[in-house]
Formats: structure tokens, C-alpha cells, sequence
């Protein structure tokens, strides 16, 4: 005869268990997840992102300001982990979401490529935080779906396959396999490959190592495929740096860190000019600059947000829960991105990794936001990465961005040569602000004169006609000298 509660013999129902602190916050059981495996996809999340804190000095460090004026390692690889770190724990505890953000590849060359040679850091990254309160307002007020509805999903595919193929580029030519010729104009090609038209010297074996290694790593989806390519090849720079003498790194000589651990340099933190860049570089100019910031921010962000909600599990019929809040941490991301002199910070598609090892909460957002503000302590890592060891990272990455080919409809018209100009002009100009305008302005220019105005919609209309005048600007502003 087995016993009961006398609650249950009086027909009173049981009292339920007391839950834990962890599971009134985050809902492990009630995701069918346990702390073990939120714990153990957060920390695979954070081997498969960690490259992010040794390739983003490499973008932001590769570019000078408009005072040619040069960000340091130590300073950028703080300010890298610091966001990522504050802004993952933040989304694991407001969004409940197996999401890691940190500075956003695509973006973060905007930044250094575009924007900074107009103007000053301070005033860059004044840019980023006003994208940030952008995306926070349009997240809260409900302007984002409309505007993220306004544009063609397939020109919303070229602009990622356009980044791909310009990281790409940036890491090619930052490892020294293609180079400029010294004069264009009196040769058949722009760039060629090495130094003389042929690949030498044992950097360029270090980055051809580097990559070769990541790409089978990634073809077998091993996890933190990209960290310990990059590591791979660092120690092989250092033995052929400092056991044979090989020279001819560029600006990072690879040597054995005096020290691992060093403490943070939050030299950039809290530097920025809100409004500096819109007299610098113009204010048609800082407003494209703005809006091209604003535009590959959200909509990658709800890419992979969507993308990777579904991988968990977490969507009901087509909504991601807590969507609202998410979306206000993802903005809240750029804003810290800018005042810590990161870049915007943006959800990483790297959190699928996570995912696929069963993180299915925010717990594990918070395990590796935790493990970012580890990595504050080791800041002279940076230091030691050449950019040989670093850039096969940028090519491969923008391979990946590159599968998205398959969602473009080639076989309408309307789209072929909108979304070629976007994806060509991105890379060819070293502009993704270029590749934007093309794309646009190509398109609502097929529609209207094709008599379907309405389809493009009054709101592209006026954004091809603002990225007509940031063209014609030069042009505009001599006609009234």
C-alpha cells in the first residue's frame, strides 16, 4: 500500500516544487534544457566567436582617421571584449536567448574603411552610438518591420553577399597575397597577386597554412574552427619570426608575449563627437554613413536572430519569443559598440554553435558574456597576432557570407543588375555605402520605368534620391563655389 500526501488524500492538489533561483529566470526545464548543457553551449559559443577579440584590432587597427591618427591593440582588443562581454550578459538576462553579440564583421569595416578616413575616431564612433539609439527607437516604435519590409529581400541578400565578398578582399590584401600595382593605369590589371605578380617569402606560406587549415576545420564543422586556425598560424609566425629571423610581417611583428596577463586599456572608452562627423565628412555624406550603419545592422541582427531561434527551437509560429526585448538589447549593442570604441555590436550567427551543443536560454548567453570579460585580462595576446594568422579568417568568413547566392532570384529581371551592382560595386569600391546606393537606385529606377513606381514604394524612392545626391555631391557642391 504506498502513502500519500495528506494534500492528496483531502482532494487538495499538491503543493508544486519550489524552483530554483536559475530556473525562475531563465526556464532551463521548461526550454527541455539543465544548467550542464546551457553551460556547455555557452562556452562552445565563446570558442566559436573568441576570434572576434584578435581579428577586430586587426580591421580597426589596419585604418587611420582623418587626422591620421592610428587605434592601438591593447586598446581595441579591451574595448572588443568589454562590449561583447556587458551586451552578451545583458541579452541573457533581458532577452533569455542563446544570443552572443559582439563587434559585427561587415560593420566594423565600415567603420574603419569608410567612415574614419572622413573623420576622427571620437566622431566615427559618435556615428555608431546615434546608429544605436537609431535601431532602439525604430525597435521600440515599431518604424523598423516597416522599413525592413520596404526593401526587396533579395537586395537585402546582395548587400551581405557584397560584404562577404569586400572582407574577403580586405583579408587578401591585408595578408599580402594581392597587392596594388604601383601604376594602374599603365598596366591590364588594378591588383595582382603578391608583390610581383607571384606569391614569396614565408609570410604569405604562414596565411596560405592558416587558410588551407581553416578551411578543412570548418568544412568538418569542428567547433572554434576559426580560433584555432588563427592560433595555428600565429605559433607558426612566431617559430619562423623568432627561431629563423624571417622578416616581412607588416605592422605586427609575431613574437612570444612578454606576459599573458596585463591589465585593460580603456583608453577609448567614453571618446566619442555625436555630432563631429556631420561637419567633417558633410552632412549628406555622415547621414549615408548613418543610414548604411542602421541598415546592416538590424537587418543582419534579424537574420540571424530568426535563423538562430529556429535552430533552438524557441520560434511559435513564426515569432521568436521576447522578440521586443531582444531586439532593444541588439540596439542598446551599437550603442555600447561606439562608447567603448569597439565598433556596433550585433548578434552573432556563431551563436548557432551554441545551439547545436544545446544551449537553449539565456544562461548561456551569460557564460559567454563571463568568458569575454575573462579575455580583459589577456590583452597582450593581441600583440602577437600577424596579420598573415589573422586574415584567413576574413576570407573565409566571407565565403560563408557568399551561400547566400542561393536566395536571389536570378531569373527576374528586375533584380539582376540592382543586385550585381550591389554586389560588385561593394568590393570594387572598397564601399559598402557605394554598393547600397547602386543597388537601390538601380532598382527603383527599373520599376519606375517600367511604370510600377508603386512597387518600389515612396520610401525607397526618397532613400535612392538621398543616395543620388550623396553621388552627385562633389559635382553639386562646385556648382555653387
Amino acid at each position: 500500500m504506498t502513502r500519500t500526501q495528506p494534500e492528496a488524500r483531502l482532494g487538495v492538489p499538491a503543493t508544486p516544487p519550489r524552483l530554483s533561483p536559475l530556473e525562475r529566470l531563465f526556464a532551463i526545464r521548461g526550454r527541455g534544457s539543465s544548467v550542464g548543457r546551457e553551460i556547455r553551449g555557452g562556452v562552445t559559443t565563446f570558442v566559436a566567436m573568441a576570434y572576434i577579440v584578435l581579428l577586430n584590432p586587426l580591421i580597426l587597427g589596419a585604418s587611420a582617421d582623418i587626422t591620421g591618427a592610428r587605434l592601438t591593440s591593447s586598446q581595441i582588443t579591451t574595448a572588443t571584449a568589454l562590449a561583447a562581454a556587458v551586451m552578451t550578459v545583458l541579452m541573457g538576462l533581458i532577452g533569455n536567448a542563446p544570443l552572443a553579440l559582439a563587434a559585427g564583421l561587415g560593420i566594423n569595416g565600415i567603420v574603419a574603411f569608410q567612415m574614419a578616413p572622413a573623420m576622427t575616431w571620437a566622431q566615427a564612433f559618435g556615428l555608431v552610438v546615434l546608429e544605436g539609439v537609431c535601431i532602439v527607437l525604430m525597435a521600440a516604435s515599431g518604424i523598423r518591420q516597416r522599413i525592413m519590409d520596404a526593401i526587396p529581400k533579395a537586395l537585402k541578400t546582395a548587400i551581405t553577399v557584397g560584404v562577404g565578398l569586400y572582407l574577403a578582399l580586405v583579408g587578401l590584401v591585408s595578408a599580402g597575397f594581392v597587392t596594388r600595382t604601383p601604376d594602374a593605369a599603365h598596366t591590364t590589371v588594378p591588383v595582382r597577386l603578391g608583390l610581383n605578380g607571384h606569391l614569396s617569402g614565408w609570410p604569405i606560406v604562414v596565411f596560405c597554412f592558416g587558410l588551407l587549415l581553416m578551411t578543412v576545420l570548418t568544412a568538418r564543422k569542428v567547433p572554434g574552427a576559426v580560433l584555432i586556425s588563427i592560433g595555428a598560424a600565429t605559433v607558426l609566425a612566431i617559430v619562423l619570426s623568432q627561431g629563423f629571423g624571417i622578416a616581412g610581417w607588416g605592422l605586427v611583428e609575431p613574437r612570444v608575449p612578454d606576459r599573458l596577463l596585463a591589465a585593460p586599456d580603456f583608453g577609448l572608452f567614453g571618446h566619442v563627437d555625436l555630432f563631429g562627423g556631420f561637419v567633417s565628412a558633410g552632412p549628406i555624406a555622415a547621414t549615408v554613413f548613418l543610414f548604411t550603419l542602421v541598415l546592416s545592422g538590424f537587418f543582419d541582427a534579424m537574420g540571424t536572430i530568426t535563423s538562430v531561434s529556429d535552430e533552438a527551437g524557441l520560434s511559435r509560429d513564426g515569432k521568436v519569443p521576447r522578440m521586443g526585448r531582444i531586439l532593444l538589447v541588439d540596439g542598446a549593442g551599437a550603442v555600447m559598440g561606439g562608447v567603448s570604441g569597439a565598433s556596433p555590436n550585433t548578434v552573432f550567427l556563431e551563436s548557432a554553435a551554441g545551439v547545436g551543443d544545446g544551449a537553449r536560454t539565456g544562461l548561456a548567453s551569460v557564460v559567454t558574456g563571463a568568458l569575454f570579460a575573462a579575455t580583459l585580462l589577456f590583452t597582450p595576446l593581441a600583440d602577437v597576432v600577424p596579420a598573415q594568422a589573422a586574415a584567413p579568417a576574413l576570407v573565409v568568413i566571407g565565403a560563408m557570407m557568399l551561400a547566400q547566392c542561393r536566395n536571389i532570384p536570378w531569373h527576374d529581371a528586375d533584380y539582376v543588375i540592382p543586385v550585381f551592382l550591389t554586389v560588385a560595386v561593394i568590393p570594387f569600391t572598397y564601399s559598402i555605402t557605394n554598393g547600397v546606393g547602386a543597388g537601390l537606385i538601380a532598382f527603383v529606377l527599373i520599376k519606375t520605368c517600367k511604370g510600377r513606381w508603386r512597387e518600389a514604394g515612396w520610401l525607397l524612392t526618397v532613400l535612392a534620391l538621398i543616395f543620388g545626391v550623396y553621388f552627385g555631391v562633389t559635382g553639386i557642391e562646385a556648382l555653387f563655389k
